[in-house]
């Protein structure tokens, strides 16, 4: 289970997106910082979650739980976590005694986020999960039922969504700052090493659609601001290649929005590649790379003129934002803009494309 997991602009919408990154709750902040436990001490918790804890205003790491003993003292030494606040695996309902622990960040693989989310809320905790938020559509719903029972909010760790450049996309997208969208076409791939937690079905779930490919499909989502109600899926695997014995390479998928816009998605364990485009009538938006850690870089095509457009560095990086958001929405008893509805709506997605991969046809996603 401890296994290393792994990822100025002018006109419309500056003031709202360079704002809405420093609080993306509208009202008072909490009266102090929130105390986090992660569970799950593998590369991305390590390596990019807990370092950004520094740059946040409302939260705090307060607790770990592992598996791994060794990993346990290294870390809670490192982010002076007393002894009293590292647990195992087999300690984990004890949280529920420790009121230094406000919000559980579940940071494991796929298939125990559904089961350490919901004894996160049994143990009266708020949750963050990390994408993708379970296997599957009912185990999405047990969990927003289980915080919803225990009175706890439910957040998924969609980063991108607190990264300044995304926003703007968002905005002139939505606007239609290049007239209005007809095309989408997003693709994020990378070629994986053999020998992770990531290819193995039982922890994983499924294969790169079910790690890098929620990229995609999100990205189609939150830039229309509208749910597909058709998908159309090729799926394409070596399977004499040792890494794929249990989970799909690549899958090539196409969403049909209600608006009319098509959206063309790439995800792939086999191939380089993380950028999004947004084709209207009078242009395009290219996002390359896209939703990458740090350095997006943003390109527009507007009335015949390609150019750059860049932003000033904010406050707080997309970890920070994200890990003040929920304490955020916890002091306001607001819902967060990532919600558990958020994951279970790419979970019906997911499945409906590997449904469609399977049967080769399209699936209606409006029954």
């Amino acid at each position: 289970m401890d296994r290393s997991r792994r990822e100025l602009m002018g006109g419309i919408g500056a003031g709202l997106v360079l704002a809405g990154m420093g609080s993306t709750a509208a009202c008072a902040a909490p009266q102090r910082k929130l105390g986090y436990a992660i569970v799950g001490l593998g590369y991305y918790a390590t390596q990019q979650i807990m370092p950004n804890f520094a740059g946040c205003e409302h939260a705090k790491l307060v607790a770990l739980v592992s598996g791994t003993p060794a990993k346990l003292a290294q870390y809670g030494d490192q982010y002076g976590i007393p002894k009293t606040h590292r647990y195992s695996y087999a300690e984990f309902d004890r949280i529920r005694d420790n009121p230094d622990i406000d919000i559980v960040y579940i940071v494991l693989p796929n298939s125990l986020h559904a089961e350490y989310s919901i004894r996160a809320a049994q143990a009266g905790k708020h949750v963050m999960c990390e994408k993708p938020m379970a296997v599957s559509v009912a185990e999405c719903q047990a969990m927003i039922a289980a915080c919803a029972k225990a009175g706890r909010k439910l957040m998924i760790g969609y980063r991108s969504r607190f990264e300044p450049y995304n926003r703007l996309a968002i905005e002139l997208a939505r606007g239609g700052h290049v007239g209005p969208t007809r095309i989408i076409t997003a693709e994020h791939g990378f070629p994986i090493k053999p020998n992770q937690w990531r290819l193995d079905r039982p922890l994983s779930g499924g294969g790169s659609m079910m790690d890098i490919g929620i990229y995609s499909l999100n990205a189609a989502r939150y830039l229309t601001g509208e749910e597909p109600v058709e998908v159309s899926a090729i799926a394409s695997t070596d399977r004499s290649d040792p890494r794929f014995a249990t989970v799909e390479d690549r899958i090539d998928f196409m969403l049909r929005f209600p608006s009319g816009i098509i959206a063309n998605c790439v995800s792939s364990y086999s191939s380089a590649h993380n950028g999004y485009r947004v084709i209207g009538t009078q242009g395009w938006i290219d996002m390359e790379p896209a939703t990458q850690y740090s350095g997006q870089t943003m390109m527009i095509r507007k009335d015949g003129v390609t150019a750059p457009r860049s932003l000033p560095a904010p406050a707080k990086n997309q970890f920070a934002a994200q890990l003040d958001h929920l304490p955020e929405c916890i002091a306001n008893g607001t819902a967060p803009i990532v919600a558990g509805e958020e994951g279970l709506a790419d979970l019906r997605v997911i499945e409906a494309i590997y449904r469609s991969a399977a049967e080769h046809r399209s699936v209606s996603l409006t029954a």
